[in-house]
């Protein structure tokens, strides 16, 4: 979008969308660690606590990165109309 608009965007356009990276990042991260626990539970038995913990972790880091899906698709529909030819 800057090189249609031949300048600089504001820069929360693009923390959002670093931020909104950072999340994808983290689920991730939380869904191997999810993965991992499943296949450890598999082989020594059930440990139900830390189950849940992981799964909490998982389900944190997904709102986490629904939030920041919905702010940065407001930014980015902000930034898109800022660069339309008036």
């Amino acid at each position: 979008m800057e090189r249609l608009c031949s300048s600089p965007l504001h820069a929360n356009i693009s923390t959002a969308l670093d931020k909104h990276l950072e999340c994808i990042h983290v689920v991730q991260a939380r869904r191997k660690d999810e993965i991992v626990n499943a296949s450890s539970r598999q082989r020594h038995g059930p440990p139900r606590c830390q189950d849940e913990r992981v799964v909490l972790a998982l389900a944190v880091a997904l709102r986490a990165l629904c939030l920041a899906t919905r702010k940065v698709r407001t930014v980015l529909w902000c930034a898109f109309q800022m660069i339309l030819p008036k």
